[in-house]
């Protein structure tokens, strides 16, 4: 009841009954909660105390919470591969910024990001992530983090060199820094790069080798530099996680079939203007190449007789005449081959012959579908990534010209078993080999060994007067 006073007057109401929650059910929710609490408050404790002592008795009771609690977040990354140890860095004093620009195409730009590391390394420089060649012929505009797995490339070099993605603002030319643009001299071995490229920067902080192609000496390094040259290709340059997975699926499309042959048919526009090779084109055909070949100031000849080129062996392999060659091997009509390259010039003419004599001919086009090529299209560098995968991994490579990718390739695949490379392809002029035919390890393919291989190829009706046979 409630009294309320007013004057003398005393008046009293019933007091109004609102709806509650009634206090013992508020209490049995109240101690659910702050036993939860206190019950995963211990538990923690114990797993904490489990892990730090190895209690066998917290161990087993705490492995099932741990299994109960984290399995769906541990069956979410099981799949996902633990990251790498990293090797701690390399402790020096850089001596400056080395800025390159790759020329050529990819497995040409490749070999000069070899070079280019082990420069830096020489030098105590620290090196810019190369840029690649958007110019040339090719016109692709893919970047080095558009093929190249830029932290794997940084993070697997650091205890050599220092590697960083661009060079720090601070030696921008607003505050007063020039970089120094120059080429290096082609093949130029250690002393060349001690005593005339390092004293440049004490005068300039960041240099800028403009072309990278061919600019350190194969031979006569000291083996520190010639086993970090080998790291760079064969460790560091990982093509990005979307190549890579592609060209596994090409690789599992192919294997799926049987044994394959991944053959290079270098048989491309660019390398026949660069050549000069023209044979079994039209007239109309050379004088494009012809053409082509003036059109870019970097292909220093221009005027090219194409018989004197294929008389000293420096022409590709035609379509027609790999096809004699594959066939020497003693490859049959139902062996499975990848044609490793770009639009072969002359397009199905040519290959009329090569398909005639081996008919399960395939290219990544008709393995993949157009949507998985599709982010690959106009960038030729990234279509040549995923032929690398390819001949790395096929059964045979038969290479149709002594080029980066060839030697490359070889040097992948090399030394274990399972490698059939034809080491002098160029010298093949019509109807003879000059110099060469080289057969490294190999196991059987199609049960054929590779005696067998290499005595049906000499038993071919050419020149065999000319034809010389290393095993």
């Amino acid at each position: 009841m409630e009294v309320r006073s007013e004057g003398n007057q005393v008046r009293y109401y019933d007091k109004l009954h609102a709806p509650v929650i009634p206090r013992s059910r508020f209490r049995v929710w109240f101690i659910r909660v702050c036993s939860s609490i206190v019950l995963w408050t211990c538990l923690v404790q114990l797993v904490t105390v489990s892990e730090l002592w190895h209690f066998n008795f917290f161990s087993g009771f705490t492995s099932r919470i741990y299994n109960t609690t984290q399995r769906p977040l541990q069956d979410d990354v099981r799949s996902a591969p633990l990251p790498p140890t990293l090797l701690p860095p390399r402790n020096y004093t850089s001596n400056g910024f080395l800025r390159v620009s790759c020329n050529g195409g990819l497995n040409q730009m490749r070999a000069a990001i070899c070079d280019m590391v082990t420069v830096a390394r020489l030098l105590n420089l620290t090196l810019v992530v190369p840029e690649l060649d958007k110019k040339s012929f090719w016109a692709d505009h893919s970047g080095f983090e558009e093929i190249f797995d830029v932290r794997h490339f940084i993070d697997s070099l650091r205890d050599e060199v220092r590697i960083v993605k661009r060079v720090p603002k601070k030696f921008s030319s607003k505050n007063g820094y020039s970089t120094l643009e120059m080429r290096p001299v082609s093949w130029s071995n250690e002393k060349y790069y001690l005593e005339q490229i390092l004293p440049l920067f004490s005068k300039h902080k960041v240099v800028h080798f403009n072309k990278t192609d061919a600019r350190l000496a194969n031979n006569g390094l000291p083996i520190d530099l010639q086993k970090l040259r080998c790291r760079v290709n064969y460790q560091a340059l990982k093509f990005t996680p979307q190549i890579e997975n592609l060209g596994q699926k090409l690789v599992q499309i192919l294997r799926e079939r049987g044994p394959f042959v991944a053959l290079h048919l270098r048989y491309e526009m660019d390398m026949l203007a660069f050549s000069g090779c023209t044979l079994g084109c039209t007239n109309e055909e050379a004088e494009d190449l012809k053409r082509m070949r003036y059109a870019f100031p970097s292909w220093r000849e221009k005027e090219i007789v194409s018989e004197e080129r294929r008389s000293q062996g420096l022409c590709p392999l035609t379509p027609e005449e790999a096809a004699l060659v594959v066939q020497a091997f003693g490859f049959d009509r139902e062996t499975h081959i990848y044609i490793a390259a770009g639009e072969i010039y002359g397009g199905e003419r040519r290959l009329a012959q090569l398909r005639a004599a081996f008919p399960r001919i395939v290219k990544k086009e008709a393995l993949l579908a157009l949507d998985e090529l599709q982010q690959f299209q106009n960038h030729s560098s990234q279509m040549a990534a995923l032929d690398f995968m390819v001949s790395i991994a096929s059964n045979t490579f038969i290479p149709t010209y002594d080029g980066n990718m060839a030697k490359l390739v070889e040097g992948h695949r090399s030394p274990p078993a399972g490698i059939l490379v034809l080491k002098k392809p160029s010298c093949w002029t019509g109807k003879s080999l000059y110099s060469c035919l080289i057969c490294i390890k190999t196991e059987p393919f199609h049960g054929i060994s590779l005696q067998i291989l290499c005595d049906r190829f000499m038993k071919r009706e050419w020149d065999s007067q000319l034809i010389v046979g290393l095993l």
